[in-house]
């Protein structure tokens, strides 16, 4: 019977120290901090996760004194808008009547807050808006000023003050963004949107070591991932099933899938990060889980990929951190990446069980 199967059965877990220190004992003689990428070891701990809304931007709160660099551009009255909370005179924005298609950014720091197909005229004398450009972009608090509750609204990314939201907007959402003009910059349709208004280029890796829970659950928390899925790859049955894997001789690989933003994190660091979660020279098997649905990979999406994978894993021979054992880390062109079933997803996180993986964070 499956050993991680059985383990799930009977509901057993382990402490993520514990775990954490079977799997050095199991790489004794590792030494994370022999390879070093850009002044940096694997001993170091990363900075705090940035924040990634689902719309891929980058809505990591920027520091006091940033914002305030940006916030010294602004004129006068925009400046006591957005910082002190101010609120501009009824029907003089110059946002207030514009119909034409296009975006509404934030005017601090240029993140995406409204569209103009949710743009309504809600005979208030501001711009009303039914919804956000994405959820996460505004960030709501309460405001007990001027002797009643509202709810203020504010730039998720860079807090800027941007009006309030009520209660009696228009289907579907029954909510009314009530907006500075001042707070916002109006982009047309077709009009090129500057890069702090644009969504994160990002990059995609993919890494099979043994069981997919724990792999995706640490590189879910490296800085600068925004996804990590659980699937299979490099097999030979299109869409297989969990049961296929372990039991049909498919030849997928249990793989996680690694969507990232390489202005944050480098493919070099999720290389440092892989080899600490697992031991690479265990072939076609990682501690208890046997088989090669089990084996370690790297299944590189360009040349470029491959060309770093394989002068890590030269690196890593040359070292001697393995004391002599062969690192049997496959390196393939990725094929494609087969999702797995719902329940695999986010596994730790939901279950609370952990697997023996170490944090490859600090």
């Amino acid at each position: 019977m499956n050993t991680r199967i059985a383990v799930a059965l009977a509901g057993l877990g382990l402490a993520s120290g514990a775990i954490a220190a079977a799997l050095g004992r199991l790489g004794e003689g590792q030494d994370p901090g022999q390879v070093q990428s850009s002044g940096e070891t694997m001993q170091t701990r990363d900075k705090a996760k940035p924040t990634y809304s689902k719309s891929n931007y980058d809505i990591t709160p920027l520091s006091p004194e940033r914002v305030e660099e940006l916030a010294s551009r602004l004129d006068p009255e925009t400046y006591r808008i957005t910082q002190k909370a101010g609120t501009e005179q009824p029907f003089c924005g110059n946002l207030l009547d514009n119909k034409k298609d296009g975006t509404y950014v934030c005017v601090v720091c240029g993140l995406p807050l409204f569209a103009s197909e949710h743009k309504f005229h809600s005979g208030t004398g501001w711009p009303s808006f039914y919804t956000g450009f994405d959820p996460a972009h505004i960030r709501e608090i309460e405001d007990r000023s001027h002797g009643m509750v509202r709810t203020e609204i504010e730039c998720a990314r860079c807090g800027a003050h941007l009006g309030h939201v009520f209660k009696d907007g228009p289907p579907p959402t029954g909510l009314r963004y009530c907006l500075n003009s001042a707070s916002l910059t109006f982009f047309e349709k077709d009009q090129a949107l500057p890069s702090e208004s644009q969504p994160v280029k990002t990059e995609t890796a993919y890494f099979a070591g043994g069981c997919f829970w724990g792999i995706e659950h640490f590189f879910d928390e490296g800085p600068g991932v925004i996804e990590a899925a659980s699937g299979y790859m490099q097999g030979d049955v299109e869409k297989p099933t969990y049961k296929q894997v372990c039991y049909e001789n498919t030849h997928h690989a249990e793989t996680v899938k690694v969507v990232f933003d390489p202005k944050r994190i480098s493919y070099r660091r999720l290389l440092e990060a892989f080899f600490v979660m697992h031991d690479p020279t265990q072939l076609n098997r990682q501690g208890p889980d046997v088989g090669d649905q089990y084996r370690s990979g790297i299944w590189y999406a360009n040349d470029e990929q491959k060309a770093e994978a394989e002068k890590f894993i030269s690196e890593l021979k040359a070292s001697g951190r393995y004391k002599g054992r062969d690192i049997v880390t496959q390196v393939e062109k990725a094929e494609t990446f087969w999702p797995a079933e719902e329940y695999h997803q986010d596994y730790v996180s939901k279950t609370g069980r952990a697997c023996h993986i170490a944090d490859p964070w600090k």
